[in-house]
Order: C-alpha cells, then sequence, then structure tokens
C-alpha cells in the first residue's frame, strides 16, 4: 500500500497590502520585457509585410486568373471557330471519300470487264469453240421447245461434231463421244415435227378442191375419155406398122369398133357402194362437204401448231373418214391425200424433246480442265 501524503497545513494569512516602497523587482525584468516588446513588433512589423506581400499575391493572382479567363475566352472562342471549320472540312471530306470510293468502285468495276475482257482475248482457241459450241446447243434447245421440232437440235449436233473433230485434240474427245450419244438419242425419240405436219395438211387442203366424188359423174367420163385418147393414139402406131392399105382400113374399123363398144358399155354402169349416203349427196352440196373437210383441216393445222394433240387427232381422224366416205377411194389424187392425212394422224403424239446434257456436261469437264 502507498504511503498516506502528508497533511498540507495553511500558510497565515497576510496582514494587509505591503507599501508601494517596499515592493521590489529582479534586475533583469526590464530588459526583458524591452525584449518581449521589440519581438512583439518585430512579429507585427513581419505580419504586416507578410500579410502586405499576401495581399499583392492576391492581386497578382486575381490578375492573372482575368487573363487566363481572358485568355481562355479568346481561346474557346477561337476553338469553336476551328471546330467549325473542322466540321466542315470533314463534311467535305466525307463527300470527297464518298466520291472517291463511288470512283474506286467504278474503276474496280472496269476492272474486272476489262480482265474478263482481257481472259476472254486470252482464251485458248479450244475454250473457244467449246463456249460457241455450248452457246449453239443451249440456243437449239430453245428453238426446239419454240417449234416442237428435234430437227433445230439434231442439225446443231451434226454441226458441233463436224467441227470439232476438224480439231483433232485428244481433249475433245469426250465432248464428241458424248455429242454422238445426244445425237443417237435425239434422233431415237421420234420427236413430231410440226412444221413438216403442217406442210402436209396445207397440200392436202389445196388438193381438197381437185379431189372427185363418189357421186360425181364426170370421173367415169373422164376415164373414158382417157382411154378413147389412148386406143386414139394406139391407131396411128398401128397402122403405121401394118402393110398396105388393106391393113390400115382393118386397123379404122377395129378403133371405131371399139369406141362403140365403149359408148355401149357406158350405157349401163354397175358400181359396189359401200355407204349409200354417199351417192346421195346434191350437186349444191359438194361445196359444202368440200369446205367441212378444209375446216377440219384447219382446225387441225391450228391444234397441231398449238400443242393440242388431242383435238388434232379428232379432226384428222374426221377427215380422214370424209375422204373415205364421200370421195372416189380408186382415184390416185384421193389415195395420195388419204395417204397424208393417215400419216399425219400417226405422227401428231406428244414426244418431248430431250435435252443434250451428256455432251453439255462434257463441256464443262472440258472447260474447267479437269
Amino acid at each position: 500500500m502507498p504511503d498516506p501524503a502528508p497533511a498540507l497545513t495553511p500558510a497565515p494569512a497576510a496582514a494587509g497590502p505591503a507599501p508601494a516602497a517596499l515592493v521590489s523587482h529582479p534586475p533583469g525584468h526590464g530588459r526583458w520585457i524591452a525584449a518581449g516588446a521589440a519581438v512583439l513588433a518585430a512579429l507585427a512589423t513581419g505580419a504586416t509585410v507578410l500579410a502586405w506581400n499576401t495581399q499583392q499575391r492576391v492581386k497578382s493572382l486575381e490578375a492573372e486568373l482575368v487573363k487566363r479567363q481572358a485568355d481562355s475566352g479568346s481561346q474557346a472562342t477561337e476553338a469553336r471557330t476551328l471546330a467549325r471549320q473542322a466540321e466542315i472540312t470533314a463534311r467535305e471530306a466525307a463527300a470527297k471519300l464518298a466520291l472517291l470510293e463511288a470512283r474506286v468502285a467504278e474503276t474496280s468495276l472496269q476492272r474486272s470487264q476489262l480482265e474478263e475482257l482481257i481472259q476472254s482475248l486470252a482464251r485458248s482457241r479450244d475454250e473457244n469453240v467449246l463456249a460457241d459450241v455450248d452457246a449453239a446447243l443451249r440456243v437449239a434447245l430453245q428453238q426446239s421447245a419454240i417449234t416442237g421440232s428435234a430437227e433445230p437440235l439434231v442439225v446443231t449436233l451434226k454441226q458441233a461434231d463436224e467441227r470439232l473433230a476438224r480439231f483433232n485434240q485428244p481433249r475433245l474427245e469426250r465432248v464428241r463421244r458424248a455429242l454422238a450419244q445426244d445425237l443417237e438419242r435425239t434422233r431415237s425419240a421420234g420427236v413430231t415435227d410440226i412444221t413438216v405436219l403442217t406442210i402436209r395438211l396445207d397440200e392436202v387442203i389445196r388438193q381438197v378442191d381437185e379431189l372427185p366424188l363418189v357421186s360425181a359423174p364426170e370421173r367415169r367420163a373422164a376415164a373414158r375419155s382417157a382411154e378413147a385418147a389412148a386406143t386414139a393414139a394406139a391407131v396411128p402406131a398401128s397402122a403405121a406398122s401394118g402393110s398396105g392399105l388393106g391393113g390400115l382400113i382393118g386397123q379404122r374399123w377395129a378403133s371405131v369398133a371399139s369406141v362403140f363398144w365403149q359408148e355401149v358399155k357406158s350405157l349401163v354402169r354397175v358400181t359396189r357402194i359401200d355407204q349409200p349416203e354417199a351417192m346421195l349427196v346434191a350437186p349444191e352440196q359438194a361445196f359444202f362437204l368440200r369446205e367441212n373437210l378444209k375446216l377440219r383441216l384447219l382446225n387441225a393445222r391450228l391444234a397441231l401448231l398449238s400443242r393440242q394433240f388431242d383435238t388434232a387427232q379428232s379432226d384428222l381422224r374426221e377427215a380422214q373418214r370424209a375422204l373415205e366416205t364421200y370421195f372416189d377411194r380408186e382415184h390416185r389424187r384421193v389415195v395420195a391425200a388419204s395417204e397424208l392425212v393417215r400419216g399425219v394422224t400417226g405422227q401428231a403424239r406428244l414426244v418431248t424433246v430431250p435435252r443434250p446434257d451428256a455432251t453439255l456436261a462434257a463441256i464443262a469437264t472440258a472447260s474447267a480442265g479437269r
């Protein structure tokens, strides 16, 4: 435990204030007061100088700030002016850039076209021939599709084979083999030649007015006239070959008797008629019969041109029936017209023109250099 603190004893109270004459100061007390006053004066002077200096600095700073603010304003104005000029310059540069890009694109297009032209000019003779054959085959396909005939394609394949044969290049042999295959396939397809069929129908239509009817009596008279003319033409030859006046008189009597006998036989005619309505056609109805036959043939022709083969077959069958019913089937013109109509009927059918795919593939392979 710590020791207890000693007890403080109060000092005796002063009996009263001491007299002034009796107060005494130490010897250096006045000097310390003077030194303190001097120090305080020096501090006050330093503080005053420092405050004045600080005020001057503040004034200079304010002036500098005002100057810098003015400079900043002028610089901001100049910056805005420069920004506007830069914006205008940027717009002009963008417009020029767009124009340059358009010109560059045009130049690139012209360059590509020029390169293609140079490549086409620098292409070898074999490649030119293959390109020409390919273009000719495609044009022939379009012509065959339009006309419905395989003749343009067949002719083009022949010409292409002959053209390639003149070059005699080993790399073109594959194309020639493909041409031969497509040519054989096109020929064996038996495609309907619409042009030839229409020409045949036009020929039959032109001959309708000249075809003799079964009911026309003039066809027999024409036959008798032809026979009599043949007999009269044979008489001079026989007379010339005979000997003397007796032979000449005998030949004359023989010709007269022959003509007389033909006239006697013509008085009675026996004819087989399988269809009686053909003999009942009046002379004024013959005109309408021929016109109806022409209309049937014209309808068949139009149906062939429009690729309506069913309609054409129906009209051709009706025309064939009219020829066999109302016209003289023993006459050579009727026989020829009937054969033409029958041939057109047999060929008027829908057949697709084969495509020369093998040739086109071979041309593409040869052009690619594989």
